[in-house]
């Protein structure tokens, strides 16, 4: 898979352009020929830099502008990978995580980091409708598509239209708890998203280096009676979404 002469020499005095720009290049090239495919791990920071002859800060300067541009993504104490394709996304529509990444044949999987009761702030109360101090159930999952983390998700749901919630596993679809356990059906979906920074918690728990680009979605579901069923902020991978929406022109 890995063939020197594919990379550009950049000894010092060697070449026009920036030099982690030209790595950068080269890698780009190859993946968009076919050459390196979705999941092929790229070489090591040490082999890369014996076969380009440069600088170990260059080479990661080239690595990390692909990684910047969502083309390759790095992996705890693995290396490099090729990025697969993102998944399609259409806000406008409801379906669950589940349901259209297994639509789009790749394989989802939910691990349910921590399930707990809180108050709520003056924020929540004003989402729900509910006074400050009332008691809601917040929900904290990681998603991954193809055994890659891509998104963490805080979930909060109102006490008082689910009653006992957190004997439930939520490793499984929260809709279809809400759906069939207390008879609660989403009818519209209010969606705010905004480019965000992964930090904190975030990139700890996406397994990304700090201050890697992401995507913010804020979901607000209600059902038929105007109630707030679901609050969602969910913290993605800027890599593993691509938002498609398609409407009719007035």
């Amino acid at each position: 898979m890995f063939r020197n002469q594919a990379l550009p020499d950049l000894s010092p005095g060697v070449g026009d352009g920036l030099q982690y720009l030209e790595l950068r290049n080269a890698f780009a090239a190859r993946i968009a020929a076919g050459e390196l495919k979705p999941g092929d791990r790229l070489p090591s920071e040490r082999a890369l830099q014996a076969a380009t002859h440069a600088a170990r800060g260059t080479v990661r300067e080239g690595l990390a502008q692909l990684e910047a541009e969502g083309i390759i993504y790095r992996k705890d104490r693995s290396g490099w990978y090729v990025s697969p394709p993102p998944i399609v996304y259409d806000p406008t529509r409801w379906e669950g995580f589940m349901a259209y990444v297994e639509a789009q044949g790749r394989r989802p999987a939910t691990e349910t980091l921590s399930a707990t009761q809180i108050a709520a702030d003056a924020y929540l109360a004003s989402v729900f409708g509910r006074p400050v101090g009332a008691p809601l159930d917040l929900i904290r999952r990681r998603r991954t598509i193809d055994e890659r983390a891509v998104l963490v998700e805080y979930i909060v749901v109102d006490c008082a239209l689910a009653p006992d919630l957190l004997q439930f596993s939520f490793d499984q679809s929260l809709t279809s708890i809400l759906k069939s356990h207390y008879g609660l059906t989403v009818t519209r979906n209010k969606v705010d998203m905004q480019p965000c920074a992964l930090t904190g918690r975030e990139a700890e728990a996406l397994h990304v280096k700090p201050g890697l680009p992401g995507l913010n979605v804020v979901r607000t579901s209600y059902d038929a009676k105007g109630r707030v069923v679901e609050f969602d902020r969910e913290y993605w991978r800027h890599d593993a979404l691509k938002i498609s929406v398609e409407t009719r022109v007035r």
